[in-house]
């Protein structure tokens, strides 16, 4: 590693990190959601409620690890140092699988954006155009990591444009024709079944409030910016997703809604002129590409971070000139690769889109974890300020239980067989670390 970047001159600040968690948590999925809460009327509203509570809580979790904690390398090194190797190595194996499959799906769904954008897009192959979108963003990244922050930086705020317009559009409406609010409001009953699965379904909208903590070792004065970052990241997507969600939930009736294949561009058509719409495929599509940015370069950098560790081979840990964890990011995008060829072959897409819902449940054990090593150190008394913070420990396991019971049961039996997938490689590595050390 150079010594710039040791210096601290390439390291990600506090922008770049809120950047990173705003980024990487608003994707394409936000612009589907309120198609997909649909159905649940009000118990949507009550759900994302629930699911903010529950991140901020595990936001808080991550912020105080960060802060309790700064030497560590991230998740896993929180893991590893309270609650073992064991399960530091199946959160982070099972997030790590979470991420590449993430990259794909996202790759995959930009692609139809861009053909509604730029027609002749729609005349190549989608795969190809999938595959160039995922490898452009892993040669980005290969320029250094604070390359791919500057990147995320930009298309954050870009992304942010549509979510702004809808949110304006709402409050316009609100006040100079109030009475489209109450013309088509959602029938759905309130019942307790649909909030918990409405909840699990913004939860997977959240998923990316970590971001910030997984290149911690890459972070200018992590106990100060990681904790802020993630914790104003959050928020901040918490309120825009609440606001943008409510929005058309109240302007379109409630089946229609469902149904809907771009909802934002429905309400921008509908009350805004027609032709709106079509601009905010734009902005998709530059979200999409945003989230791709951020989360090839977390790939990279957790996959950097395991290798460092031992529990993947050394020569993932190998950085180039510019800082960027090479290997692991070609390796990454080699995987992602495979699962966008996965995704366009027609015997396979059924169980490609299946495989995507796990990914939630992949996320899960990380945040579980994460909150009982908050736990722990506070058992330990380690940190005396981390006394105070048992109630958010509490809080953060609570929700990761209650999330993994929304799941259902499917979702939940695949996360633990592709936890048990990464022991071979876990006890490949433990005997390997083993024999060099007798060696030594």
């Amino acid at each position: 590693m150079s010594s710039e970047i040791d210096n601290g001159q390439r390291k990600l600040g506090f922008w770049m990190c809120t950047a990173l968690v705003v980024g990487n948590t608003i994707g394409i999925g936000i612009f589907l959601l309120p198609a997909s809460l649909a159905p649940y009327g009000f118990n949507a509203t009550i759900g994302w409620l629930v699911t903010v509570l529950g991140c901020v809580a595990l936001a808080r979790v991550f912020a105080r690890l960060a802060r309790e904690m700064p030497q560590s390398d991230g998740p896993y090194g929180y893991i590893r140092a309270t609650l073992g190797d064991i399960p530091a190595f199946l959160s982070i194996w099972c997030y790590w699988v979470s991420l590449w499959i993430t990259n794909a799906a996202i790759a995959t769904g930009v692609v139809g954006y861009l053909g509604s954008v730029f027609p002749a897009v729609a005349t190549m192959s989608p795969a190809l155009v999938a595959l160039a979108l995922l490898w452009f963003f892993v040669i980005v990244n290969l320029f250094g990591v604070r390359t791919g922050g500057r990147v995320q930086v930009v298309t954050t705020a870009l992304k942010l444009v549509p979510m702004v317009a809808v949110a304006l559009l709402g409050i316009w409406l609100l006040l100079t024709q109030p009475a489209v609010y109450t013309a088509h409001p959602p029938t759905a009953p309130v019942h307790l079944g649909d909030i918990v699965t409405a909840s699990t379904i913004a939860l997977f909208a959240m998923l990316g409030l970590e971001s910030a903590t997984v290149p911690a070792s890459r972070v200018h004065d992590p106990a100060r910016t990681i904790p802020r970052a993630t914790v104003a990241g959050t928020v901040l997507t918490a309120v825009v997703y609440i606001i943008v969600s409510t929005v058309p939930m109240m302007l379109i009736p409630q089946e229609e809604l469902a149904s809907a294949t771009a909802p934002f561009a429905m309400v921008m058509d509908r009350f805004a002129g027609a032709g709106v719409g079509r601009w905010l495929a734009l902005f998709v599509v530059v979200s999409g590409l945003g989230a791709l940015n951020g989360w090839t370069l977390l790939v990279g950098e957790l996959t950097r971070t395991m290798a460092v560790n031992g529990v993947m081979p050394k020569v993932l840990a190998r950085n180039n000139g510019r800082g960027a964890p090479a290997i692991a990011l070609l390796v990454t995008g080699v995987l992602g690769t495979g699962m966008v060829l996965m995704s366009y072959s027609k015997s396979l897409v059924e169980g490609f889109t299946f495989l995507t819902k796990v990914v939630t449940a992949a996320n899960l054990p990380l945040y579980l974890c994460c909150s009982l090593a908050l736990a722990v150190l506070w058992h330990r008394g380690d940190k005396a300020g981390v006394r105070g913070m048992l109630p958010i420990a509490l809080l953060g396991a609570g929700y990761a239980t209650f999330a993994f019971v929304g799941l259902g049961h499917e979702p939940f039996m695949l996360g633990l067989v592709l936890a048990a997938a990464g022991l071979p490689l876990y006890v490949l590595m433990l005997l390997r670390r083993r024999r060099e050390a007798a060696v030594a």
